[in-house]
């Protein structure tokens, strides 16, 4: 294999591909990112067996074909660290790869492209196309929610549902629940729900740009498979049933408050620094037109603050985990911010004044 290629042509996939790559992997060849050099084509291949991504730069001057896999990190550093004055030539001789730049040489181990696994193909089940823009607002809303490490397998990761006019991403770790949905004719017969790991979810959002530019989403038994301009991104997926999360979310609410997001935000995230630092309670209490905000810890130390808001009713006091509030406020991005409660025992729905295309639901917490 040889060929000649530009700095910048080179490292704007890798570094994509790089970040999918684990640092530390039980089969050295996972460390590494495959590259195939056909035609007027360079594809680069990355994997961590849950998660890959394949990225193709064209066109580049292929002296000889040929594939090999070469250490990911190191590569995507080396191709960092050098000038944008020359060229990049890449040359396989033997087991090693060198790598040319102007007066610059290195030689990078390898192993072979046998050993590189495949994520197999499937046949596919269902196929869309969803504007960048708005999968990654959806993707943008929700993933915060996501659990981590959770024994219930199911909830580390996101739900995308598809049915024939919406498309929908929701994500709970068991005590706050992010839902966003877009309204789309997608020619699905009927409802289809997969579970998405996280690694995927984090992957497939740095690669979608702020743009109307579709991106092709192929939904299989097991797999996702995602196609962004010159990227193939594939995912597979959790086995498992998602929770119903129509049950969740609270019904009937009669105390609703509309406050200034990020103001809200602000008077949060200062209380919320005297919290207990284990369990971030902070307690809310709600009179007419004023919401004040209360933390202690067992230092003794306390916090108090207060803001306007625009509410009419009784009193009432609820606790919180201030970290979920903000989380949610920080994912908004409307002025104002609408609370509806109903009693101290009975979550939140928290949801953007004048768009309904996102709601969260948090549950409240003993103090």
């Amino acid at each position: 294999m040889r060929l000649t290629i530009s700095r910048e042509s080179l490292l704007t996939p890798l570094q994509s591909i790089a970040g999918v790559v684990e640092r530390k992997q039980t089969m050295p060849v996972l460390s590494n990112v495959l590259l195939e050099a056909e035609g007027s084509t360079l594809t680069l291949t990355g994997t961590n067996m849950e998660v890959e991504l394949v990225g193709r730069v064209t066109p580049v001057h292929v002296d000889q074909p040929g594939k090999i896999t070469v250490p990911a990190r190191k590569l995507a550093d080396i191709c960092r660290a050098l000038g944008d004055e020359a060229p990049i030539e890449l040359a396989l001789e033997g087991d090693r790869l060198h790598l040319r730049c102007g007066a610059s040489h290195f030689t990078l181990s390898t192993l072979p492209a046998e050993h590189f696994p495949n994520v197999e193909d499937e046949a596919e089940s269902f196929r869309l196309e969803v504007p960048q823009k708005e999968l990654g607002r959806m993707l943008d809303a929700t993933a915060f929610a996501m659990a981590q490490q959770d024994v219930r397998y199911y909830l580390n990761g996101l739900l995308l549902e598809v049915d024939s006019a919406h498309v929908r991403t929701v994500a709970t770790d068991g005590h706050r629940l992010a839902m966003a949905h877009l309204e789309l004719a997608t020619a699905c017969p009927d409802q289809r729900q997969v579970i998405v790991p996280r690694k995927g979810v984090l992957e497939l959002a740095r690669l979608l740009d702020d743009v109307e530019t579709p991106v092709t989403l192929v939904i299989g038994d097991n797999h996702l498979r995602a196609t962004v301009g010159a990227y193939t991104f594939t995912s597979k997926l959790i086995e498992g049933k998602f929770p119903d999360y129509n049950r969740v979310i609270p019904r009937g609410g009669d105390k609703v408050v509309l406050a200034d997001r990020a103001t809200l935000k602000n008077t949060l995230q200062r209380a919320g620094i005297l919290s207990h630092e284990n369990i971030r309670g902070v307690r809310l209490n709600l009179a007419p037109n004023q919401l004040q905000v209360f933390a202690n810890n067992p230092d003794q130390e306390q916090a108090e603050d207060a803001l306007a808001v625009e509410y009419q009713g009784e009193s009432l006091q609820i606790g919180f985990n201030v970290g979920y509030l903000v989380d949610v406020l920080n994912a908004l991005d409307d002025e104002q911010v609408k609370i509806t409660l109903a009693n101290p025992n009975s979550s939140a729905l928290l949801e953007a004044q004048n768009d309904n295309r996102c709601l969260y639901v948090v549950m409240p917490m003993r103090l």
